[in-house]
């Protein structure tokens, strides 16, 4: 069986704007940066064998981090893992689409990704996984509509809540699970994040 946990990026200005950030190169910020550290802590904590991210600054510095302290190298830096572009909306607030297009701002045509395209991206990404590591323990870090739109399609009774940055997901590959063979260890964890709290 193969393992992969999932990890959304740290905080970045944009997620704390509520700024649409797509495939623009947001860096993370202050506090962006202390969450990864102390994720990082945690995860140096259990056995990891392989770590692949987006190309993106804030997931791969959020993985660089991790890697850091499991003291390993970066696997690789997949655009597979990429966050799904929102067209001419990234970088910006809902607000600032009212006050451009109108309350209809959703109805127009943005030039945005389907998530049919991007879960074609993500399944073909976790495909290989399944095929390249069959007893592998491999963590992603990626980005907030990537891994709900992922998971909502490989566990569709389950109830896809907002997920936090820094979160932690398991997920678990064996052809004897329900669920298309995938199973759910472990969702949207943040228990890392505690040693924040002033």
């Amino acid at each position: 069986m193969t393992i992969i946990g999932i990890v959304r990026h740290g905080v970045t200005d944009w997620n704390q704007q509520g700024r649409a950030q797509g495939q623009q190169d947001v860096a993370l910020n202050a506090d962006g940066v202390k969450q990864a550290d102390v994720l990082a802590r945690r995860l140096a904590e259990e056995d990891w064998d392989m770590i692949y991210t987006s190309d993106l600054r804030r997931a791969s510095a959020t993985a660089e981090m991790i890697a850091s302290q499991l003291g390993k190298q970066i696997t690789g830096f997949d655009p597979r893992l990429r966050e799904k572009t929102h067209g001419r909306l990234d970088g910006t607030t809902v607000a600032e689409r009212i006050e451009k297009w109108g309350e209809n701002w959703r109805e127009l045509d943005h030039g945005e990704e389907s998530d049919q395209h991007m879960l074609l991206r993500s399944l073909d990404f976790l495909q290989e996984m399944t095929i390249r590591y069959p007893n592998g323990k491999i963590l992603l870090v990626s980005h907030g509509a990537w891994i709900r739109t992922l998971l909502a399609e490989l566990f569709k009774e389950m109830e896809i809540t907002f997920l936090d940055n820094t979160c932690v997901t398991m997920i678990e590959w064996d052809e004897q699970h329900t669920e298309a063979g995938w199973k759910c260890l472990l969702f949207n964890c943040t228990k890392h994040l505690q040693t924040l709290i002033k």
